[in-house]
């Protein structure tokens, strides 16, 4: 059975000025919603440059309450837009307790719930150990009006464990807000285009081994040492890109996407049905050294 929807990506070049950054974002959900988009999907940490390139206590400034005040606006927004809006923010939990955090908004306004990034990375560049505690909620799915989203953030995106535990939750697409980009200090483009190519190969094949679409939002633009390489994209349940934006642009497009598809591919290629889950007891070890 056919169950079409319409998924919005906001790809967008962020500054300094949170506020300019969160009305670039209302600004690109109004577009997408004229445009027909049902879902709405933004970037990682979309309110402000990617600040985890360094070690900076100032930066914790501009943590913020989820929910507080920028989802209570999203909120609004979406109500009056009847759209759904994934947003990614950094979330001050409490004093010294933060989470690099999305927030899901209804198409009525309400407020749905949160997830915690689960995976945090600790690479030059990308110092996010420094900022963020792990995630305690675990993986999460979201009943919209739309769609049972399942929500997953950037480094989550390389692990097959989180999208697979999501999609056995009964998502019916997964979202991966994304900041990632290329270091301008890297002299051998050859390495550039193969860690791009890995990054949208490792999404695509979560939507083939899960039978589910799969919406990856990234920002673009330079900031630091970092460009970030935008390539926004939407893959059907097996593989397939339906959508991919440039590396250089800010864009704002709409997908329709047919999440019934995925009884076909599931059917058709019955890897959940095959799957021997009395033999994968040793993939709760961190390594299988005994």
């Amino acid at each position: 059975m056919s169950k079409k929807v319409n998924i919005g990506l906001v790809q967008m070049s962020c500054s300094a000025d949170v506020e300019a950054n969160v009305q670039k974002a209302i600004d690109g959900i109004r577009e997408a919603a004229r445009k027909g988009a049902q879902i709405v999907c933004l970037q990682e940490l979309f309110t402000s440059l990617y600040f985890c390139d360094v070690e900076d206590h100032h930066n914790f400034s501009l943590a913020e309450a989820i929910p507080g005040p920028t989802t209570e606006r999203l909120g609004k927004l979406a109500g009056e837009l009847g759209v759904v809006i994934v947003a990614s923010l950094f979330e001050k939990r409490a004093l010294g307790l933060y989470h690099n955090t999305t927030a899901v908004l209804d198409a009525d306004g309400a407020y749905l719930g949160k997830y915690r990034k689960m995976h945090i990375p600790d690479d030059p560049g990308y110092y996010e150990k420094f900022y963020f505690t792990p995630g305690d909620l675990g993986y999460k799915v979201f009943e919209t009006k739309f769609a049972r989203i399942g929500v997953l953030i950037c480094w989550d995106q390389w692990y097959p464990e989180a999208a697979r535990i999501t999609a056995l939750m009964g998502a019916e697409l997964l979202v991966y807000p994304t900041a990632i980009g290329w270091d301008t200090n890297e002299p051998d483009p050859a390495q550039n285009t193969e860690q791009y190519n890995a990054w949208q190969t490792i999404q695509r094949s979560h939507a083939i081994a899960n039978g589910i679409h799969v919406v990856s939002v990234n920002r673009v633009g330079r900031e630091a040492d970092q460009q970030f390489w935008g390539g926004s994209f939407v893959s059907n349940p097996f593989g397939s890109l339906l959508y991919l934006a440039p590396h250089d642009q800010e864009v704002v497009h709409v997908q329709e996407v047919d999440l019934g598809l995925s009884e076909k591919y599931r059917t058709t290629w019955p890897y959940l049905r095959d799957r021997r889950i009395d033999s994968y007891q040793p993939i709760t070890k961190r390594y299988i050294d005994d």
